[in-house]
């Protein structure tokens, strides 16, 4: 199965050449890696212009944006832009973050997976980070979600969701849709990535509410967003999060924001989310 990989990246030096040298030690190479520099001020673009120089399936796109990093709607205009510079001739796309070490067997076991059964959908491995040393799951989500910075689509599924939306939400609202339509999401634990720049580590306040905001367009409704909101809050170790979160949600309502899903996905939503946690209830 041919895969692509576009990756979105703003002032990824430090990272850069790590992601890019794992790429192309993979053991089953990409046949295509789109690297869309969005707006750098480092010396990012010409990291990537140098991988490019050597391995012909290597591009890199150049895009023009605002810095501010606000979650969801910065990362994914850059993918829309690298979507451009990619064919229909794939079986599975990649959205990859510029700050990940993959394991030299991480795509040849992800492509078999997808070849084990027509009916998954997405797949992908665990992030790690470094503590004292130890590189140590990223334990922000359960492990039966795949991380926005690694995930893998079947292209079918890819389309049926209609790509990724740019907002925050998106890399939540991709897996539930995937359910929706019937597409089986498979995790692998044994596939440990090294997340080189912790989740969240350049959000603002204003970041913060986006999360808020992400519940009420996924359909959550108040109850399961609260609960969404106070779990989150506990396994990033600041309980006060739960605050900005529910300000947030309760902001995105007085202001009716668009929902990323419809009112059919939106009940299918609750009742799966309510499902989940009455299975961990009881």
């Amino acid at each position: 199965m041919k895969y692509y990989i576009i990756i979105p990246a703003y002032n990824e030096e430090a990272f850069m050449s790590l992601t890019l040298q794992s790429l192309v030690e993979q053991t089953v190479l990409a046949t295509k890696i789109v690297v869309v520099n969005d707006n750098s001020t480092d010396k990012t673009p010409e990291i990537v212009s140098e991988f490019a120089s050597k391995y012909p399936f290597i591009t890199l796109v150049n895009k023009k944006s605002d810095a501010i990093h606000l979650p969801g709607s910065k990362v994914i205009q850059a993918f829309h832009e690298g979507e451009k510079n990619i064919d229909d001739n794939y079986d599975i796309i990649v959205k990859a973050d510029a700050d990940l070490i993959f394991p030299k067997n991480y795509f040849e076991t992800i492509i078999k997976h997808f070849q084990s059964n027509k009916r998954i959908g997405m797949v992908g491995g665990f992030c790690y980070i470094e503590k004292n040393g130890n590189w140590v799951l990223e334990n922000l989500t359960d492990k039966n979600h795949i991380r926005g910075a690694l995930k893998a689509y079947r292209k079918e599924t890819f389309k049926q969701i209609d790509g990724l939306k740019p907002q925050m939400g998106w890399d939540t609202v991709d897996e539930l849709l995937c359910k929706f339509y019937h597409w089986k999401v498979v995790t692998d634990e044994s596939l440990h990535v090294k997340h080189l720049k912790p989740t969240g580590a350049s959000y603002n306040q204003a970041a913060r509410f986006k999360q808020g905001e992400a519940f009420y367009t996924l359909g959550y409704g108040f109850f399961i967003t609260a609960v969404a909101s106070l779990k989150l809050a506990m396994r990033k170790g600041k309980p006060l999060l739960f605050l900005d979160y529910i300000k947030g949600f309760w902001k995105a309502k007085r202001e009716n924001k668009t929902m990323l899903v419809t009112p059919e996905q939106a009940k299918f939503v609750r009742k799966y989310r309510w499902k989940k946690m009455k299975e961990k209830l009881f």
